[in-house]
């Protein structure tokens, strides 16, 4: 059966009001009207359910869920995806049948094992989640080991069941610098590493930069990726750190250990704002510690856009929250590292920058 535009709109809405209502009961009988309906479950999962789950973020930023809303709708749109979990595998295209009752017939191999993780400290499971569905609906065995796993943990796991790939998810850019940890433990084992996820930049350039032997925008490409055939193991004499030798320079150490002073100070300065409510607060003191943290992949990266884009976001996010941005303490925050750390020629830089990028976005 052909999907048009119209039948991923008519089950998108239908699955967006169960969300939206936070009924999971609704969201699984859309989930399996749509299947009913001809979709190909992985066309459900993501055509339908992701875009979705990317609008959640969306309604986030706009204020126009609160956060809690937004663990209900996250919840529920993963009792959907277990509906798909339950539906037989695909085979891959064209391929034929064994007769197992000819001789000499060779026994099919065994599908590929995968390991899907969310780097450690990353929340945001859904991604992950719904890749590692799609990959069983094309007959691959999957390890989905879900998030917070810490490295030592994920290594342990990796290094007993021997898989093809490790495939890490990562949405929020303050995870790269221990998704490089992970890449560095997983190549010590032998074991290749496939990334994706919004952290890593829209062309992946995060990913090979730290290392990584694959990169996809999202689970279909993730999938296409794996399908198309085994990666070859990392090469031993690699030395992931020749990879950022800026590293050097002690920058993003000295930021990062200073990190939670830094925050104080900045903090300090909220509590002493009057024009600012107490949920205004919540929300500019979670920006104002994020930003903190961005700096300081910024500088693991040795990109400045990280931190520019970051505070363009966070300008945005405060204004759908009626929050002024004398008040919300990004203005602020910026002067205070810069004071901070006029020491650090790399740091200062990028600061200027970020508020150069404000002043363009106001």
């Amino acid at each position: 059966m052909n999907t048009t535009p119209a039948d991923l709109e008519a089950h998108s809405t239908r699955l967006w009001k169960a969300v939206v209502a936070g009924d999971e009961y609704a969201a699984v009988d859309a989930a399996e009207d749509a299947l009913q309906g001809g979709l190909a479950p992985e066309t459900v999962l993501l055509d339908v359910i992701a875009p979705i789950q990317d609008r959640v973020g969306r309604e986030w930023a706009a204020d126009h869920m609160t956060v809690a809303q937004e663990h209900i709708a996250t919840a529920v749109c993963d009792r959907a995806v277990s509906v798909l979990a339950r539906t037989p595998a695909t085979p891959p295209p064209n391929a034929a049948a064994p007769d197992t009752a000819a001789p000499n017939v060779q026994a099919p191999e065994s599908p590929a094992r995968i390991a899907v993780a969310c780097t450690d400290g990353e929340w945001h499971a859904m991604p992950a989640r719904l890749l590692s569905t799609v990959l069983g609906l094309r007959g691959m065995r999957v390890d989905y080991v879900g998030s917070q796993l810490p490295i030592p943990y994920l290594i342990a796991h990796l290094h007993r069941t021997r898989p093809a790939v490790a495939a890490l998810s990562s949405t929020m850019v303050t995870q790269l610098p221990t998704a490089h940890s992970a890449v560095i433990a997983c190549h010590a084992i032998g074991i290749p590493v496939l990334v994706g996820g919004a952290a890593y930049g829209p062309d992946g350039r995060y990913a090979r930069l730290l290392g990584a032997e694959g990169w996809a925008p999202d689970a279909r490409g993730v999938a296409d990726v794996l399908s198309a055939g085994p990666f070859p193991r990392p090469a031993a004499d690699h030395q992931p750190l020749d990879d950022l030798p800026h590293l050097a320079d002690q920058e993003y150490t000295l930021v990062s250990r200073s990190a939670p002073d830094l925050v104080r100070q900045a903090l300090t300065h909220l509590d002493d704002t009057a024009a600012i409510n107490a949920r205004q607060l919540l929300d500019a003191g979670e920006c104002v510690t994020r930003l903190v943290d961005v700096l300081a992949t910024a500088l693991y990266l040795n990109e400045a856009e990280v931190l520019m884009d970051y505070t363009t976001w966070a300008t945005d996010v405060l204004g759908s929250r009626r929050i002024p941005v004398h008040a919300g303490g990004l203005r602020y925050t910026l002067d205070v590292l810069s004071e901070r750390l006029i020491d650090l020629p790399r740091a200062l830089g990028m600061l200027e920058q970020a508020r150069k990028a404000m002043d363009d976005h106001a």
